[in-house]
């Protein structure tokens, strides 16, 4: 027998997205988002109401997008706490360090192995896309063949249902392949 349990948000996994962004002055701010996911080959779509992050993206045009992790998993869940409109210093207090991003507008952090830099797309019923212009990462995430590495970082995804922050796992097998078995 099913349960039923009406409109939740219970899908897994659900991302730890930090969405860095700067006000009209410069001032960087950060906030943490789990709605949200790529959604073509150039674009990221985020659901976001109303936030200082999202005036500050419509203002600026410009937001960066890191991947939370374990390593920072207190920072990321306090800049989700943590109003950007009621405290300006939530950046310097999450411990985080901002670099400028060489692409777009807004800030990315240092701590955090990868970041999607992006140009607003569009806005529009509170669900944000952004236009990825560039992916970085610092090299000391990187493996030998130069691409990010998760033996060197673990990110992390939201529960909805319980509200916990889960680490992903092992790699179970190799996509585009594994199903091939049965054909």
């Amino acid at each position: 027998m099913r349960k039923n349990f009406g409109v939740k948000q219970y899908l897994y996994p659900m991302p730890v997205f930090i969405i860095g962004s700067y006000d009209e002055n410069g001032n960087p701010n950060l906030m943490n988002a789990a709605w949200g996911g790529i959604t073509d080959t150039d674009k990221i779509s985020i659901a976001m109401s109303h936030h200082k992050t999202t005036e500050n993206i419509l203002k600026t045009k410009a937001f960066t997008v890191a991947i939370g992790t374990k390593e920072y998993m207190a920072a990321c869940d306090y800049v989700g706490i943590v109003s950007g409109l009621k405290d300006k210093d939530k950046f310097k207090k999450s411990g985080f360090h901002q670099i400028r991003s060489e692409f777009v507008n807004a800030p990315i952090i240092e701590e955090l192995p990868i970041t999607l830099e992006c140009e607003l797309y569009s806005y529009q019923n509170e669900v944000m896309v952004g236009k990825i212009i560039n992916v970085s990462s610092d090299e000391k995430f990187l493996g030998p063949d130069g691409l990010p590495d998760l033996d060197k970082f673990t990110p992390i995804t939201y529960d909805p249902i319980h509200h916990d922050y889960l680490e992903l796992g092992e790699a179970l097998g190799r996509a585009f392949c594994i199903g091939k078995e049965k054909m």
